[in-house]
């Protein structure tokens, strides 16, 4: 393993959703609430900001089969970005009277379907949840209830779903990664049970992702690491950085070796750490696996 490295300097206030698009090569990633898009190149070691939306947050996004990007944006907005010119296209239309906040973190599924958490409303004390967009363009409530939905990812047999409540708006909460039993073929998940425990370690389980051998990596939020869990939920190792909160991570590149890293800058550096806001990169000592690609046409 190698200390991770700064690659971008930037303060996104959320850096987060980082994914290797393997058709151009790039690491794309959001800043949420600043609704902004950018993309690393790290055949030229430079970056660009690719779209910005000043009206919507992007809660996460995923790579479509065809190689343009998927939004998940405001109150069930979902909108296809082209990469041929960097304007959208509406594919699901807001639905404010069942959505009540931004998506947070998605994921796609083998079959091209998105898992996709809401957050809460905080306002009118309504909790966060977890959807399925089917690839017809129609949403099934699959967590009709959790704290703060997270990071995703399944098992290499493809057999398990891990879902992360990262309980941030709960201080009494530790936050909890789950694993769900799932269906390939329809999609349904069941039978959560606790994967992780994270009250015995600082700050909040936030992105995630699975490793070619099987094990779950976790960004956690003002926890200055990266923590990695055996297939039996034992602690690993832990990968320190600079900023406080580390909220994500992906593998890159054509044999999937290196790891990139967003990170939060929502205060000032002063608070969050050298570096809060920045993209990383990190030789993790494991290889990671391709994501899979959204299919969603309605």
């Amino acid at each position: 393993m190698s200390t991770p490295e700064q690659v971008v300097d930037i303060e996104c206030e959320t850096g987060e959703g980082p994914l290797y698009h393997p058709d151009d090569e790039h690491v794309y990633w959001c800043d949420i609430p600043r609704g902004r898009l950018y993309r690393y190149d790290p055949a030229a070691d430079d970056y660009e900001q690719v779209y910005r939306d000043d009206s919507e947050r992007i809660g996460g996004f995923t790579v479509q089969q065809d190689g343009s990007l998927l939004l998940f944006q405001e109150a069930g907005a979902v909108r296809q970005l082209s990469r041929d010119d960097w304007t959208t296209e509406t594919v699901v239309s807001p639905d404010p009277g069942r959505f009540h906040e931004r998506f947070n973190d998605i994921i796609a599924d083998p079959e091209g379907r998105v898992f996709a958490g809401v957050m809460p409303d905080t306002e009118r004390d309504l909790p966060g949840q977890l959807y399925r967009l089917d690839t017809d363009g129609t949403f099934t409530l699959v967590r009709e209830s959790c704290v703060l939905p997270n990071g995703m990812g399944f098992t290499p047999d493809l057999s398990q779903l891990y879902f992360t409540d990262t309980c941030e708006v709960d201080p009494a909460e530790p936050g909890y990664i789950y694993r769900y039993d799932y269906d390939r073929a329809s999609g349904e998940i069941a039978d959560p049970e606790v994967f992780v425990d994270a009250s015995d370690i600082d700050g909040y389980p936030d992105g995630m992702t699975v490793d070619g051998e099987g094990h779950v990596w976790s960004a956690f939020w003002d926890g200055n690491a990266l923590h990695r869990f055996a297939p039996d939920g034992t602690h690993e190792r832990a990968v320190t950085f600079d900023p406080r909160k580390v909220s994500s991570l992906t593998f890159a590149g054509e044999d999937d070796d290196t790891a990139y890293v967003t990170t939060a800058c929502v205060e000032s550096r002063e608070t969050e750490g050298a570096g809060a806001g920045s993209l990383y990169r990190a030789d993790l000592g494991v290889t990671g696996r391709p994501e899979f690609r959204s299919a969603v046409d309605p």
